[in-house]
């Protein structure tokens, strides 16, 4: 196979990896948005655990059928990962009961900075001048289509500080552990997603009473919430592997700036499901600077220079090759 043709089809891999993301995050909010607004279904964290216990089964259904290969993890990095990405889960949670929803809007911008720190502080990346430019671009689009009132207080603020942080450093360890320890998608998502499933489940009724003061067993259950919670856990499974495969492929960074792609669609949907109310210049206009950033974050950090590492490569533990299926053949043969 030619370079050229080599290339293209890695781009082709790339953007479908992207496309299968946005459409399932943006498919679970619209599903999540369903069942808590109109069902009063407000149990956030245990809903996230039935989404990693029905991704937990697809892993062991997939170890059966042989698509995923026996690998290691060390459960000290597992046990790390999982304290990350509960308190992710958990502090961005109690971040918005405590914040206001612009602070809050402001507590996922923040997401992308403390990225680009861990990056360039573990992983020696350099960025360019554009880069840089194109990465705060999207950031005042975002801004500008989301963030109105903005309050908050020291609860709040602590609450928004440990969400930021852990979120970032859990999306960076996605990229670090598939590095160091040879992981493909399916591989770490059959590590953590059982931990996660089992902790979340345990904690999350008591997180959900503690943040509602209401008990998800006292819930009524009736036909639709049932089938929208049904639905969610599916495209659930999507939604955790795509967020794997994608930062798998580029790195947290990316995955956040090109990520709120999602944040442009959810808004556009929401206007055209639930109501125009919300629309005027200020979203339309915050909307096309986010766009322009985004293409111009895409093409400055893809060329020479434009991000890079600084002559530093993570030991690994493994010998280079995959486990199971490559990254290309798990997004062309499976997703």
């Amino acid at each position: 196979m030619s370079p050229a043709s080599k290339g293209g089809q890695i781009a082709s891999v790339d953007a479908a990896a992207w496309m299968f993301n946005v459409v399932t995050s943006v498919g679970i909010i619209i599903v999540n948005k369903a069942l808590m607004t109109t069902y009063g279904f407000s149990f956030a964290t245990t809903l996230t655990g039935l989404h990693f216990a029905t991704t937990t089964l697809m892993t062991g259904v997939l170890r059966w059928l042989g698509y995923i290969q026996p690998s290691h993890l060390p459960f000290f990095e597992l046990l790390k990962f999982v304290f990350f990405a509960n308190f992710s889960i958990v502090g961005m949670n109690v971040s918005l009961m405590w914040n206001s929803v612009g602070f809050y809007q402001i507590t996922k911008l923040s997401i992308i900075p403390v990225s680009c720190s861990l990056e360039v502080v573990l992983d020696k990346m350099r960025y360019s001048r554009n880069t840089k430019l194109s990465i705060a671009l999207v950031l005042l689009g975002v801004a500008v289509c989301t963030v109105t009132d903005v309050s908050v207080n020291a609860k709040g603020f602590i609450a928004a500080f440990v969400a930021v942080w852990s979120t970032a450093l859990q999306q960076y360890y996605v990229h670090f552990l598939q590095r160091k320890y040879s992981l493909g998608s399916f591989n770490l998502l059959g590590h953590t997603a059982p931990a996660q499933a089992s902790s979340l489940m345990l904690l999350g009724p008591f997180v959900d009473y503690w943040l509602t003061n209401e008990r998800v067993y006292a819930y009524y259950y009736g036909s639709v919430s049932l089938l929208l919670i049904i639905l969610s856990c599916t495209i659930a499974i999507g939604t955790n592997l795509s967020q794997f495969i994608c930062i798998g492929r580029f790195t947290a960074v990316s995955f956040q700036v090109l990520g709120h792609m999602k944040t442009i669609l959810v808004l556009i949907l929401g206007f055209i499901f639930f109501g125009k109310e919300g629309l005027n210049l200020q979203v339309v206009l915050g909307m096309a600077i986010a766009i322009v950033g985004m293409i111009w974050y895409g093409n400055a950090s893809s060329k020479p220079g434009g991000k890079e590492r600084q002559s530093y490569s993570i030991q690994t533990n493994k010998p280079e090759k995959q486990n199971g299926l490559s990254e290309s053949s798990e997004l062309v043969e499976k997703v």
